[in-house]
Formats: C-alpha cells, structure tokens, sequence
C-alpha cells in the first residue's frame, strides 16, 4: 500500500491515465487499491471511479467493435487464444446475457469476454447497455469497497500494511482463481461435439 501511495505522489495525474489503461487491458485488483488509497486522501474518488469505469466500458466496447470488425481468426492465430475464445463462447451460450455481467471476474477472461458477444447475433445497442451496466457493477464492487472499508481497514491494521497488502491480493488472486477453475470445468462440461461446431464457427 506504502508503493502505491508514493507512486500516486511520485506521478500525479499519470496514475488515473495509468488506472485507466490497467482496467481497460484487464480486470484485477489495482481498482480495489486504489479505492483504499483515495480514502487515505492520496487519489480522488470521483476521479478513480470515472477513470475505472471509463477504462471498463470503453476496453469492452473496443473489444466488440475488433471482433465484430474482424473476427477471432484475424486477431490472433494462436490456439490457445482461440480455445478461450471457444471457452468464453461456451459461458455466453450457458448464461445468455448475464455472461456480461461475469467475464469480468475469473482471471484470464476480461481480455477476452467481449469477443464471443461480437461474434454473435446481439446487437450493439443492447451490449453497451449491459457493458455499460456491468461496468458501474465492477467500479462499486471494486473501488467502493477499497474506499468505503477504508477506514475500518486503517484501524484494524495500523502499521501493518505490507502484510495486509499481501493477504489482500492473495485472497483477490485466490478467488479470481476458483472463479476460473469453476469457468473450466463449465467449458469441460460441454460435449465435445457442441465444442468442434463452435471451433468451426469461430
């Protein structure tokens, strides 16, 4: 926590262009964090929450516009990237629109989540109103519990944050990884039959 709080004071400004390029690329924990440190004073609120959600919705939005522009194949031939593809693909089939409302979670998926929903027949308008919704969810989820536990988090800790910090992201790693290990066995549960088809189609 100390390290973000002299990177904030060290760069300024740079740290919200900085916050926002994180949450455009992926969803991780640095917006928890950095809720934690605007409620110490060293980040505004209302800017770290603009900026998280911008950087939410807009990475999202690039993604569906690259996938439906190009599709899967012209964005990368690798087999793996397109297995996640496949395996995202299977989630939205499974969970129709919520899915939206998940890939942000397991580790792995948000630089993905947004391709197989251009690959399908929603339109536009419908997904930018559920990635927009989807993206106020993750901004609360993540920066307003980082700000508004602030306070209870200063007093139980005190002067024990590198420790803290550490616990904090083991258990924000943790349960990114059983959210992808549950994903995984979602994709497994599938036929094999229903997977060739849609490796086909993508």
């Amino acid at each position: 926590m100390e390290t973000i709080l002299n990177i904030v004071r060290d760069y300024g400004l740079l740290s919200y262009a900085i916050l926002f390029l994180y949450c455009g690329l992926k969803s991780g924990s640095l917006p928890l964090f950095a809720g934690i440190a605007a409620h110490f004073g060293a980040l505004n609120v209302a800017l770290v929450a603009t900026v998280v959600f911008a950087g939410g919705y807009l990475g999202d939005e690039l993604r569906f516009y690259l996938g439906r522009k190009y599709g899967v194949a012209k964005l990368s031939s690798n087999p793996r990237y397109r297995q996640s593809v496949n395996t995202a693909k299977l989630l939205l089939d499974r969970y129709g629109k919520a899915y939206i409302f998940l890939y942000r979670y397991p580790k792995g998926m948000r630089t993905i989540g947004a391709l197989p929903v251009a690959l399908s027949d929603m339109r536009w308008p419908v997904f930018t109103a559920l990635n927009f919704a989807s993206a106020v969810t993750w901004t609360f989820a993540l920066v307003g519990t980082g700000y508004l536990f602030g306070s209870a988090l200063e007093h139980t800790v005190g002067d024990n944050w590198g420790l803290f910090s550490v616990g904090l992201l083991a258990a924000f790693s943790l349960m990114t990884y059983l959210a992808w290990r549950r994903v995984s066995a979602l994709a497994k549960e599938t036929p094999r039959a229903e997977s060739t088809t849609l490796a086909t189609r993508l």
